[in-house]
């Protein structure tokens, strides 16, 4: 079997794997779209304005891929790592790199899944009326700007036990969310605060989205910066990757 045709034999496996957890689902998908409503619908002056309501939006839907990234792949990797089936799998001749994009991959799938909701609540109650292509520019640029995050992921779960690695995540999760202005907008920063954000993956990933979906262009910077990010974590977790030979493994 070709590599692609591993990916997808994994992809669909872990889907399935997560779909017999209907809670787990559930959490992942009304989780970006209660925050939402809880942070950004009590503010009139945000709902009321096109732009800003925008804005709010497409910094939820960043937060929604990241938060799927950080929790999916870092809790999955950290948990199937502490079982014997995930050594086994590596005795194999298969690519092993196809486990991982298998979950990527899945991963991916259910954050758009979940991006359904907030853009449903967001185009109902807020006065957010972007054009379609602004949409789907956003759409396109939310999955490719999430590879920082989901590298994440994959270094918690491989570097981590699983205890440890809800701790780390939630931390992690933290950090990015409010560092990066996915809850508070960047404007509301003080300089400092603002120029540390701009060094995080996500609130690159915000910039690029946002300036998509509001039609006000990409930074350069953000998208430089995205790509800095991309290539660093992504050699990060390849040699974690590696290094790692698993608890029953060795």
């Amino acid at each position: 079997m070709s590599s692609l045709g591993l990916t997808l034999v994994h992809t669909k496996y872990a889907l399935l794997e997560t779909a017999r957890v209907p809670i787990a689902v559930i959490g992942t998908v009304v989780f970006p779209t209660l925050a939402f409503c809880l942070f950004v619908l009590p503010q009139r002056m945000v709902t009321s304005n096109s732009e800003f309501a925008t804005g709010a939006i497409a910094s939820m839907v960043v937060f929604a891929f990241m938060s799927a990234g950080l929790f999916s792949i870092g809790l999955d990797l950290a948990d199937q790592r502490s079982k014997p089936w995930a050594p086994y799998l590596r005795t194999l001749p298969g690519a092993p790199g196809a486990r991982i994009a298998g979950l990527v991959l899945a991963t991916l799938a259910i954050a758009v899944v979940a991006m359904i909701p907030l853009l449903v609540v967001g185009g109902l109650f807020t006065e957010a009326r972007p054009g379609w292509a602004n949409v789907l520019a956003g759409i396109g640029l939310v999955i490719v700007t999430a590879v920082p995050s989901l590298l994440i992921g994959v270094i918690i779960g491989t570097t981590a036990g699983p205890k440890a690695a809800i701790a780390i995540t939630q931390v992690a999760m933290f950090l990015l969310a409010f560092g990066g202005g996915l809850f508070l907008p960047p404007i509301m920063f003080p300089d400092w605060l603002d120029a540390a954000s701009k060094v995080l993956p996500v609130r690159q990933a915000r910039e690029i989205v946002v300036g998509a979906a509001t039609g006000t262009g990409v930074p350069l910077w953000a998208a430089l910066g995205i790509v800095a990010w991309t290539i660093v974590l992504g050699a990060l977790a390849v040699w974690l990757y590696r290094r790692d030979q698993g608890r029953r493994f060795r």
